[in-house]
């Protein structure tokens, strides 16, 4: 169904990120609902790997300049944005100095997690919402793809509860098989601070944990990869949301 307002959620896209599934389906999504004649707006972190001189990312300064609060800290929201290689298709970039000027995605030389990739999550998620809100558009449809952006919802179901602002948007979760890993103990709190707990996540807080804790709090599901690895898989089939097979990129709208 064309001009419908279609925002794109995600931590990979192509060709920000080469080689990997969920790089290309987000573009090929993205760009084949564009062409159809849809409102498509693309969200992602400015991970430090991504040229900005390369891909002309340039700041926007009229949404920049909000600071997010992290556990009482306050982290400045810098955005930028740059037009899809080749295509009139917007990207914006959520960006800070200290969580994603890093070279690295998620762990570090050694391969060991960042300890504070939770609140690199938050940050990405509340920066997102906040920065949709004053750009004064109101997505018909949310799609989310990659861990990052499982915390979108979780906010808006709980922090944003009394904010009608995307009260009527369907929000959709693709599920990737992404590596693993532990999230700061300490997330309870980051987390009580922003009135959120009870979720089940917190009993052992990991990366897939927020994942399926996350299928709680959207409209629908659906498989980003064919076949999910055992954890995810098992999350798909016991969620009582709303749930789809893998969807080909042809055939995406359907879900919309």
């Amino acid at each position: 169904m064309p001009n419908q307002k279609i925002l794109y959620i995600t931590t990979e896209m192509y060709p920000y990120q080469e080689d990997t599934n969920m790089a290309a389906v987000v573009n090929k999504m993205a760009l084949k609902m564009h062409n159809e004649g849809n409102d498509v707006r693309v969200f992602m972190p400015r991970f430090g790997q991504i040229s900005e001189r390369k891909f002309q990312l340039h700041e926007v300064i009229r949404l920049s300049g909000m600071n997010i609060i992290i556990n009482d800290l306050d982290q400045p929201l810098i955005i930028k944005v740059a037009s899809l290689p080749g295509e009139r298709l917007q990207v914006y970039f959520i960006d800070n100095e200290e969580y994603f000027k890093r070279k690295q995605y998620y762990v570090d030389d050694e391969g060991k997690p960042f300890d504070d990739n939770d609140e690199r999550a938050i940050f990405f998620a509340r920066g997102v919402i906040e920065t949709i809100k004053k750009l004064n558009w109101v997505p018909d449809v949310i799609h989310l793809n990659g861990w990052m952006s499982s915390f979108v919802p979780i906010y808006l179901k709980t922090y944003y509860e009394s904010d009608t602002y995307f009260k009527d948007a369907k929000i959709v979760l693709s599920l990737y098989n992404e590596k693993d890993a532990d999230l700061d103990k300490n997330i309870a709190e980051k987390l009580t601070f922003d009135n959120i707990s009870g979720l089940k996540a917190l009993d052992n807080p990991t990366i897939k944990n927020f994942v399926i804790e996350s299928m709680n709090y959207v409209d629908m599901v659906v498989k980003g990869d064919e076949f999910l690895d055992e954890d995810l898989d098992k999350g798909f089939n016991e969620t009582t949301t709303p749930k789809s097979e893998y969807v080909d990129v042809d055939s995406i709208n359907q879900i919309y």
